[in-house]
C-alpha cells in the first residue's frame, strides 16, 4: 500500500498576506480558497511540481511555529535566483561540513542533499530548499 503525504498545515496570522507571499514570492499554485462563514477559511497551495500541498490556516497563537519543511530542486543557485527575482528574501546557499558546521556556498562536490538555502514566510515559518538530482542531471 502506498502512503503519500498530501497536505501540511502552515499556521499564519494573516491568511491574505501569507497567500500573497506563497503565490507571488515562491510561485506556489493556488488550489483552493474556500470560506465557510467568518471563522473558517481554507487556502491550499502547491509548490511547482509537487504532489504535496500546504494549507494556510489562521492560527495567530501558532503562527511562525513551523520549521523543517523541505523543498527539493535540481539547481539550488537557479532556485535562489528565482526567489530573489520574485521578491523573496532567501538565505545565501550553504552546506554542512563533515563535522556538521554550516558553511557558506554549495556543497563542494555538489552531492545530492548537500546544498541548502532557507526561507521564511511573513510569519516566520521556515522552509529549507535542498538540491537533489544535479549530479544525475549533469551525467545525463
Amino acid at each position: 500500500m502506498d502512503w503519500k503525504l498530501e497536505l501540511v498545515v502552515v499556521p499564519v496570522s494573516d491568511v491574505d498576506r501569507a497567500k500573497a507571499f506563497y503565490l507571488d514570492q515562491t510561485g506556489f499554485r493556488l488550489d483552493v480558497d474556500h470560506s465557510a462563514g467568518e471563522d473558517f477559511r481554507v487556502v491550499q497551495l502547491t509548490p511547482p511540481g509537487s504532489a504535496c500541498s500546504i494549507a494556510l490556516m489562521r492560527k495567530p497563537d501558532a503562527a511562525g511555529s513551523v520549521s523543517g519543511l523541505h523543498l527539493v530542486v535540481r539547481d539550488i543557485d537557479a532556485a535562489r535566483a528565482e526567489l530573489v527575482d520574485r521578491g523573496a528574501k532567501p538565505s545565501e546557499v550553504f552546506h554542512f561540513t563533515a563535522g556538521g558546521v554550516q558553511t557558506p556556498g554549495p556543497d563542494p562536490e555538489r552531492r545530492d542533499y548537500g546544498s541548502f538555502l532557507s526561507l521564511r514566510d511573513p510569519d516566520g515559518n521556515e522552509w529549507l530548499v535542498q538540491e537533489v538530482g544535479r549530479a544525475g542531471a549533469a551525467a545525463a
